[in-house]
């Protein structure tokens, strides 16, 4: 039998990351091939060092899709093999819990999880039972995936979580557990939780389950909300966390992870007031200087683009194209990009840009200008800007308008 590292986390209030990217991110129209998947899964794990399968657990995919997904799913657990904890998830069935073990089997850290509809509607609709009967074929699913393999951790979603009866949720989610579940998944499948919403129901079903049950969220984003519920289910006491890079999931995905690990590891104070206690979340801090290069990863592996305003990962991140924020950056932005995470401050040549923006970007070309050719250079930016109809003004061509502007002066 193995140890679970992640309901060890858990219970030493340390937080889990349950990277939904390559599984969940399917939903969003996007394919990562199998030795991608293999690499994001290093990359993450490596974060956090050795700790790797303590901080992450890492969704590889839905074995019961095709014969390729299951390959896939078989290399990330062979070859991310003590990085992170590999899962492969399944359906409610014999068969497709038969099939996830055998794709997991026989690697270090290795899980499944098990989708059981948890609210009547939902169970009406994947089983043709209610949602009593859904979730006691649940027990009887734990203890056949424990008696075929129990090398291998299993756990338990309760889709629809949000519209589910949370007494019930509590009664099966102890039931499970006796029957060797490791962590019990609630999850916002419609996305339509409020953050106040998503705090009571993990907040309710805790207070009524068995002390050593040991719950996950699965928050959608579908009202932009995913961050925030995710952040209010940390207060109500969990620590097993879904997100995907770039927020990549189902319709409007899940909260993004890099900017759910950010938020819980930039500022440890802030951690502390959230998470109510003196303990640190970590085993091991994430190196989050990490964080931009696995997300462009992630961004050319999947088509995903990043904006100017995706946060933390996003190309406005460090940037600079105004006066004030050029002479005091710090009283514009929350955090220090280049020592938090590796970004370096660039100023960029816009339609906005003062004389001293002007001057630096002339400076970092090599060219040294006086007040008239700097007040000159200010214009012509701002004209070439209308004129194109787009704010950024290429380098090169400033470059080319300089040295006639000098030339001539």
């Amino acid at each position: 039998m193995s140890v679970d590292v992640v309901r060890e986390s858990a219970l030493a209030d340390r937080v889990v990351l349950w990277e939904e990217s390559a599984r969940d991110g399917a939903q969003a129209k996007t394919l990562m091939s199998a030795d991608f998947r293999v690499r994001l899964a290093r990359e993450q794990g490596q974060m956090f060092g050795q700790d790797g399968p303590r901080h992450v657990v890492f969704a590889a995919g839905f074995p019961a899709v095709c014969a390729e997904e299951y390959e896939a799913v078989r290399k990330v657990a062979v070859e991310a093999e003590g990085t992170v904890s590999v899962s492969a998830v399944c359906r409610g069935t014999g068969q497709d819990v038969r099939q996830a073990l055998a794709s997991v089997t026989g690697t270090a850290h290795a899980r499944i999880m098990v989708i059981v509809p948890a609210s009547e509607s939902m169970a009406q609709v994947m089983t043709h039972r209610s949602a009593a009967e859904a979730l006691a074929a649940g027990v009887e699913l734990v203890k056949h995936a424990r008696d075929t393999d129990d090398s291998v951790i299993v756990d338990v979603c309760l889709a629809d979580a949000s519209r589910a009866d949370h007494a019930l949720m509590a009664d099966y989610s102890a039931r499970m557990t006796e029957a060797g579940a490791g962590v019990m998944v609630l999850a916002d499948t419609v996305g339509d939780q409020l953050p106040a919403e998503a705090g009571a129901m993990f907040t309710a079903v805790r207070a009524q389950a068995d002390r050593n049950v040991v719950f996950a969220s699965h928050l959608h984003n579908d009202l932009g909300l995913g961050l925030a519920n995710t952040l209010e289910a940390l207060r109500a006491g969990i620590r097993v966390v879904s997100s995907s890079w770039l927020g990549i999931a189902e319709r409007s995905g899940l909260v993004a992870t890099e900017q759910l690990l950010f938020m819980l590891a930039y500022r440890p104070d802030r951690a502390e007031e959230l998470l109510g206690g003196q303990t640190s979340p970590w085993w091991t801090a994430p190196d989050l200087t990490r964080l931009p290069e696995i997300a462009r990863m992630v961004s050319q592996e999947t088509e995903v683009p990043l904006s100017v305003t995706t946060p933390i990962v996003g190309s406005g991140v460090g940037t600079i194209s105004t006066g004030t924020p050029f002479v005091h950056p710090q009283l514009f932005q929350p955090y220090d990009p280049r020592e938090l995470l590796g970004i370096e401050p660039r100023v960029l040549l816009t339609h906005l840009a003062s004389a001293r923006v002007i001057t630096a970007v002339a400076a970092r070309l090599g060219r040294e200008l006086d007040k008239e050719q700097t007040k000159a250079a200010g214009q012509w930016v701002k004209t070439r800007a209308y004129r194109q109809g787009s704010a950024m003004v290429d380098e090169d061509e400033f470059a080319g308008f300089l040295d006639g502007l000098v030339a001539t002066s």
